[in-house]
């Protein structure tokens, strides 16, 4: 007839070579990624735990809010932050977000 007869052929196995080349590029991937993304913020972290730990009485900080006063009682998981005379606030130690240089909260 018109068609002719189609014959399969025997594929031939994929080397373990190609196999490792085809993973290579998502291996790279999650190497970039390790050193552009997680490593930064696993160092930032850190960082910010040695700066929680620090604090002291008398040291003016900025919470996560935006609150800006000084430190006048100290506890394991709270502090209190006086924001102005007589006005304390109980705040999180994981919500101070940077430590100010003295003389800045007047």
């Amino acid at each position: 007839m018109f068609i002719s007869s189609a014959y399969a052929q025997a594929s031939t196995a994929a080397a373990p070579e190609q196999s490792l080349l085809g993973m290579l590029p998502l291996v790279l991937m999650f190497v970039v990624l390790y050193f552009v993304m997680i490593r930064p913020q696993m160092k930032r972290q850190k960082e910010h735990k040695a700066m929680i730990e620090a604090v002291a009485k008398g040291d003016e900080v900025v919470t996560a809010g935006g609150l800006i006063g000084k430190i006048s009682k100290l506890g394991d998981t709270f502090i209190h932050l006086e924001v102005a005379n007589g006005v304390e606030l109980q705040v999180q130690r994981s919500a101070i977000s940077q430590v100010l240089p003295k003389g800045t909260v007047k």
